[in-house]
């Protein structure tokens, strides 16, 4: 397979890479897909879904009415002090975990016909002649399109020394993220967001009866608790005492957490040495706004769309990366300004207690604000 020549090359396979290679090769195109580990495996995700991408998912092929998913209308908001805020959600979402879904649709992608290397790192993309050559630890390939889906952050934004790899530390881009997945006592309609010092962790249920228990929060956090996960939740997330309860009564279905660092919230290109950009890749939303995975899997829609049009010749390859970065901050660029903004409402403990407050007594101005963050069925 050493320099065969694909339609499309995809490096990464989450949600936004899978979902394009499924388009992909349903359109006819010839395309591989490289991902570095092997399906199926756990990675840091609040695992919640808007329902904004229920119908997209079932065209993909993935059958979530036959899968019995917990279906999530209401939001729980806890200040570090323990108050909390309740609120509908107008759409709603669903969860599910990654393990699942990665998995799930990695293999609808080779049932339609996607070559996916698997345990396969991309150590670089090179554009030239009008073709990608995708150099990877198994061999090099060629490619008319290519997209990047490599999530948060990966050896290929460094080696393109991508603007966000070179800020300096700062409340946006210094993040940990720590997943876990328990059994306890909690609503399966509610997703819950509670607050710490210079964090916040979600729980909500995903499939079987299990829930998702993740949370971010600032590398000093950790640095100031001896770089001891245990030491930190201990010592900082349980003033909360809603994650008090949850972390001293649930059962922990793993030995370890899932782990990640260096998470950034700053703004990303869409568009990099002619790569288009996809998912986290492309700029991630904050968790305090949900919908990461929504805007991953609309972003493969608009991506394939740009890309089908381009290798009909319908459009040139300038054009194709114009109409792209277009769509993209049409749909996208608010929702994440928005969750920017909030984002710096959260982190000290008096500002997040006064945040709640504010909802508690004036409830109307949620609505508002969360229809901001989600977008509509595409």
């Amino acid at each position: 397979m050493n320099n065969e020549q694909f339609d499309i090359g995809i490096i990464g396979g989450g949600l936004a890479g899978l979902a394009l290679s499924i388009q992909s090769a349903n359109a006819g195109y010839k395309t591989i897909l490289f991902e570095k580990e092997t399906y199926p495996y756990h990675k840091v995700c609040g695992e919640y879904i808007s329902l904004e991408s229920w119908n997209f998912l079932e065209r993909l092929g993935l059958s979530l009415h036959s899968m019995q998913l917990p279906i999530i209308k209401t939001l729980n908001v806890s200040a570090p002090n323990g108050k909390l805020f309740e609120t509908r959600l107008l759409l709603g979402g669903f969860g599910i975990s990654r393990y699942t879904l990665d998995y799930e649709l990695s293999k609808i992608a080779k049932q339609v016909g996607v070559v996916v290397l698997e345990n396969t790192k991309v150590n670089d993309v090179i554009y030239e002649n009008e073709m990608f050559n995708v150099q990877s630890s198994m061999f090099n390939t060629k490619c008319r399109a290519a997209a990047g889906s490599f999530g948060k952050r990966s050896n290929l934004d460094v080696k393109w020394n991508r603007n966000f790899v070179q800020q300096k530390p700062n409340k946006l881009n210094n993040y940990i993220g720590v997943k876990y997945h328990i059994k306890t006592n909690h609503p399966q309609n509610v997703i819950a967001l509670h607050n710490f010092e210079n964090g916040y962790c979600g729980i909500s249920q995903i499939e079987d009866g299990k829930y998702c228990l993740c949370y971010l929060t600032t590398a000093e956090n950790l640095k100031a608790s001896n770089n001891s996960i245990e030491q930190m939740e201990q010592s900082i997330l349980y003033r909360n005492p809603h994650l008090k309860k949850i972390f001293t009564e649930a059962e922990f279905l793993y030995d370890a957490p899932v782990t990640i660092s260096q998470i950034s919230f700053e703004t990303k290109a869409q568009v990099e040495n002619k790569v288009l950009m996809l998912g986290d890749a492309a700029g991630m939303i904050t968790p305090l706004c949900g919908n990461g995975m929504s805007m991953a899997l609309h972003g493969s829609k608009i991506a394939f769309e740009c890309i089908d049009a381009f290798l009909q010749t319908k459009i040139n390859r300038a054009e194709m990366e114009k109409r792209y970065l277009e769509l993209w901050k049409r749909n996208f660029e608010h929702r994440l300004r928005t969750g920017r903004i909030i984002q710096r409402f959260f982190g000290k403990s008096w500002v997040t207690n006064l945040f709640v407050q504010s909802f508690k007594l004036f409830p109307f101005l949620s609505a508002p604000l969360i229809k901001q963050t989600h977008g509509e069925p595409f």
